[in-house]
């Protein structure tokens, strides 16, 4: 039986664990990368600077935290098997599962708190710029961004349970990258008439998770967002295929021997 406070203890512990790793500092390179193109972007761009920027901002989020929820996520559960930690912790009242689930929404949590504050960071300097901009947009397409990275962090998680942490770190970002050329290579593959490429891609689609579902950049730089019903479909989709990775690590963590 799933016990709700344990998944809360072994969440916040590790919230606290990945901060103690210096992991803001992210936070402060996304500072210094925004100042930075707000100063050099109006002497090399005529009159696109403002657009540059966002998107530079947008894309900044989203490949930094990529890259934290990769690193970080496989490592979760691959350190507790390296360091022995893990026979320490499987012999209380603690099932797998719970430990599986509240290490991914503790660093969840923490990518949360860095989308709030770089998300915040980056607002600041568009105002202060006097860049025009859509808040509610610019915040849903944050929000759909935490939706893709609890998505990478539960994959990363998946391959951290059986394979080492460089293997997995690499699976993970071929992952991430194909997922969001996913529907390219359904499209590939109708292109080619060949049936054997064909059949792949679309095992292939069926299989990755669609990234761009989650991609709503360009629509954040224009102000101009999916309709409520897409919107409510993608994140069903994210729910559902977090979900599913965190079944497929919990299954397998529990079929190894210690």
């Amino acid at each position: 039986m799933i016990n709700i406070f344990r998944i809360w203890a072994i969440a916040a512990n590790g919230f606290r664990e990945v901060i103690r790793d210096r992991i803001l500092y992210v936070i402060g390179f996304f500072a210094i990368l925004m100042a930075l193109a707000l100063r050099i972007l109006p002497e090399i761009s005529v009159g696109a600077d403002g657009k540059i920027f966002l998107d530079l901002g947008l894309a900044a989020t989203s490949l930094l935290g990529a890259i934290v929820a990769i690193f970080v996520g496989t490592g979760l559960i691959n350190k507790e098997i390296e360091k022995r930690t893990v026979l320490v912790l499987i012999p209380k009242p603690l099932s797998r599962s719970e430990l599986i689930i509240g290490k991914h929404l503790g660093l969840s949590g923490v990518l949360a708190a860095m989308l709030v504050i770089m998300t915040s960071i980056y607002l600041a300097m568009l105002a202060w710029a006097k860049i025009p901009f859509s808040p509610t947009a610019i915040v849903i397409s944050q929000g759909f961004l935490l939706l893709e990275l609890a998505v990478l962090t539960a994959i990363a998680i998946l391959f951290g349970v059986f394979t080492s942490s460089i293997l997995a770190t690499l699976l993970s970002f071929g992952v991430y990258f194909m997922g969001h050329i996913s529907r390219d290579l359904l499209k590939l593959g109708e292109i080619t008439k060949n049936t054997n490429i064909e059949t792949l891609t679309k095992y292939l689609y069926l299989v990755l998770p669609n990234l761009e579902r989650f991609n709503l950049k360009n629509e954040a730089v224009y102000g101009i967002l999916p309709t409520s019903g897409e919107l409510w479909a993608n994140l069903l989709y994210g729910i559902l295929y977090i979900t599913l990775m965190l079944t497929l690590a919990n299954l397998i963590f529990t079929r190894r021997q210690f």
